[in-house]
């Protein structure tokens, strides 16, 4: 063997431990659920699976999780006798995300855990301590069970059990807390057996692991209020609250585990800890969030004057600049009042059944009840003193909805439609009204036969979005690479074929079909044109093809319920180019519409695009982005969807992208969408919509291809 051989060989083995060293180790320890019991295509669907898909070749993810396995020691079947405990162990993980406690809650479980649970979970944590002094442990809350056997998994013991012993463990352990108990709540579809998520279901999961995988944990910042008098501290959910006085007032500071970019924070108003769901999800992200007691003010001069000092105090400690602002039912006074007086402060609010008018509430003067007690109060800290005066009145947030518009930071209201205490037609709906009608930016969710309570939402992902969006904290998963995790026999498919036997589908069609005059990529109506796919059952528009691409080699590559994100992964790891199509025709962003903004959505089209040019260098593409949805020309979904194309427009070049907007094609003459090409749904079309789109798409072949 020669010299030079052993150091090539060398170089390679000390490169690939390199390469191996650099590498991020995730451990997913846990349960049946980490496990993907009951999940179609477990190997490729459980949450760590598509997690490590996410993640990329930089990192390792690796599957700890044992059916029915407890973490307490005396449970029935331990964790830690299992031989993936040990396997966990030896892994040595950078990140170990630990998901126990649901099989804890069976009732021959559940008589330990007083005794034991705190203590088990502690010294499981230490095992992975002693391993690597710098993991970073992440709990997550158990998912809710549905249930109904109490002797078997039962939801009251996981809720109020399982759930503030591992917060508790959390705060005194330092370790980090994702509640998924929240995430899945509102989702019972989601458990089809009421215990095990879906695919999809996991999907939720391996998002949120995503999240707290990629948050950056390198700034170390402790905010200055060493110097503040009578601070006590405790667990607030499993972060560390600061209590204190300060010039003889209540506050509060909440810190999280690790500090997001900016040092974002909220300042709430009222009712400190009520439906505390928000809150939680945003410490969980890296923001502060902070309290000063303004009781019994109602908004009023001193009350923007004591927020006025506590935000420079807040500043002056390190927190950033703009702030959100939080406030339920009257703590909608105080953060608008603030707000009108300080809108280059405000990075957004989130206001909860707000008070906007004083006579409303408290004063009681229209439909709602009002308060005798509180509305002399209110009148005395407005120096109201006689019905002239009040008529003269102008400090209500309602009064000033035009000065509160113009300050440009979005607003999200939530409100119960049959709120009888603060009813919404004397409140939010005027406001609304009136900040749309000046081009503010405020968006309400209205829950229907809700009254005043409960406050929030019951899964806060709306509002917590809706927060990280307007302190740029939010990531945009209509970019990030990812499978599709669909599996319903309902997409269209041959039963049991999910979304991974519809990409190798597509992908032995690529690979053997010799050269391609078309291909159609996109979601479930591309997949509806059918063609030689095998294992899809509804195919409206392949009478239509028969008659526009009859003497044309093509492939419809759409797979139901597909984003950008997917149709990423498959361009980017499929072998879609092998017959180098002559032109490649990109429909998709219609199932991103729940998810993401009008923004998102047309970054990951631009993202498609971007990848599309390369993977096919020597294809012409068509890019329709998604096609006309919205019975309605003046509908939400419709408006999104002018907003999309009109940020994808300019992707077009008429050279290698050719860009189309098929709105009028689609349309009535009134602008609506023709009933007789399109299904109820607003989505898809009938047989006779795919007419029309394929005399679109063949006259376009015609004139980019032939011409």
């Amino acid at each position: 063997m020669s010299k030079h051989f052993i150091l090539c060989l060398l170089f390679l083995t000390l490169f690939s431990c390199k390469e191996t060293e650099e590498s991020i180790k995730i451990a997913c320890v846990g349960d049946s659920i980490t496990f993907g019991s009951g999940i179609a295509n477990r190997e490729k669907n459980a949450y760590p699976q598509q997690l490590q898909a996410m993640l990329g070749e930089n990192y390792q993810v690796k599957n700890f999780g044992v059916s029915a396995n407890t973490l307490l020691k005396k449970g029935d079947h331990p964790y830690w006798s299992s031989d993936a405990y040990q396997e966990a162990l030896l892994f040595n993980p950078d990140i170990v995300f630990i998901k126990l406690g649901t099989n804890d809650s069976k009732q021959q479980n559940r008589i330990h855990l007083e005794s034991d649970f705190e203590n088990d979970y502690k010294a499981l944590i230490q095992s992975f301590k002693e391993k690597n002094k710098d993991v970073r442990v992440v709990l997550l809350l158990p998912i809710p069970s549905f249930l109904k056997d109490s002797s078997s998994i039962w939801n009251p013991v996981i809720k109020n059990k399982i759930i503030p012993l591992t917060q508790k463990v959390a705060y005194e352990t330092g370790s980090e807390v994702i509640d998924l108990y929240q995430l899945f709540i509102d989702s019972p579809n989601l458990l089809p057996d009421t215990i095990h998520p879906s695919s999809l279901g996991a999907t939720r999961m391996a998002r949120r692991a995503y999240e707290a995988v990629l948050q950056d944990t390198s700034e170390q910042f402790n905010i200055a209020i060493d110097h503040l008098e009578d601070k006590q501290d405790h667990s607030f959910y499993g972060f560390n609250q600061t209590n204190f006085k300060w010039n003889g007032v209540d506050c509060k500071i909440v810190r999280p585990k690790h500090i997001a970019k900016g040092h974002p924070w909220v300042l709430r108003a009222r009712f400190w800890g009520h439906e505390p769901q928000t809150d939680v999800a945003l410490l969980e992200r890296g923001f502060h969030i902070a309290y000063c007691d303004v009781a019994n003010l109602y908004g009023g001069s001193e009350a923007v004057a004591r927020w006025d000092a506590f935000y420079e105090l807040m500043i002056k400690a390190g927190l950033s600049e703009k702030v959100v602002l939080e406030g339920m039912s009257r703590g909608g006074l105080i953060i608008y009042n603030w707000a009108a007086k300080n809108p280059e402060k405000v990075a957004c609010l989130y206001a909860d059944a707000p008070v906007l008018d004083g006579t409303s509430w408290p004063g009681g003067k229209g439909q709602g009840k009002g308060s005798e007690v509180d509305w002399e109060r209110f009148k005395k800290v407005y120096n109201i003193t006689s019905e002239d005066e009040l008529e003269q009145f102008n400090g209500n947030p309602i009064h000033k909805a035009e000065t509160i518009a113009k300050g440009g930071f979005p607003m999200m209201h939530v409100c119960g439609e049959a709120d009888i205490v603060v009813p919404v037609n004397e409140n939010t709906k005027p406001f609304e009204q009136k900040v749309l009608e000046v081009g503010g930016d405020i968006t309400s969710i209205y829950k229907p036969g809700i009254g005043h309570h409960p406050h929030s939402l019951s899964n806060p992902t709306p509002i917590v979005d809706f927060i990280l969006r307007a302190t740029d904290c939010k990531i945009n998963f209509a970019t990030v690479v990812a499978p599709g995790s669909e599996y319903r026999s309902g997409a269209g498919w041959k039963s049991g074929k999910g979304w991974w036997y519809q990409m190798k589908d597509i992908d032995s069609l690529c690979q053997n079909s010799g050269s391609i005059d078309l291909l159609l990529v996109g979601n479930s109506i591309t997949q509806g044109w059918g063609g030689d796919r095998t294992l899809t059952t509804y195919k409206p528009g392949q009478v239509a093809a028969d008659t526009h691409f009859k003497d044309l080699k093509w492939i419809s590559s759409g797979i139901s319920g597909d984003r950008t994100e997917h149709v990423l992964w498959r361009i980017e790891h499929g072998h879609y180019n092998t017959g180098k199509p002559k032109l490649v025709v990109l429909t998709i962003g219609v199932n991103n519409f729940p998810f993401n903004t009008a923004e998102e959505i047309s970054a990951g089209i631009k993202k498609v695009v971007v990848l599309a040019k390369t993977t096919f260098p020597e294809s012409k593409l068509l890019l329709l982005g998604p096609l006309p949805t919205g019975l309605d020309k003046d509908s939400d979904r419709r408006k999104k969807y002018r907003a999309i194309h009109k940020r994808i427009a300019r992707l077009g070049d008429n050279t290698s992208v050719f860009y189309y907007n098929m709105e009028q094609t689609f349309s009535d003459p009134e602008g609506n969408l023709d009933r007789s090409l399109y299904g109820g749904d607003g989505i898809h079309l009938l047989p006779e919509g795919y007419v029309a789109w394929g005399k679109f798409i063949r006259e376009k072949y015609n004139n980019i291809i032939k011409e």
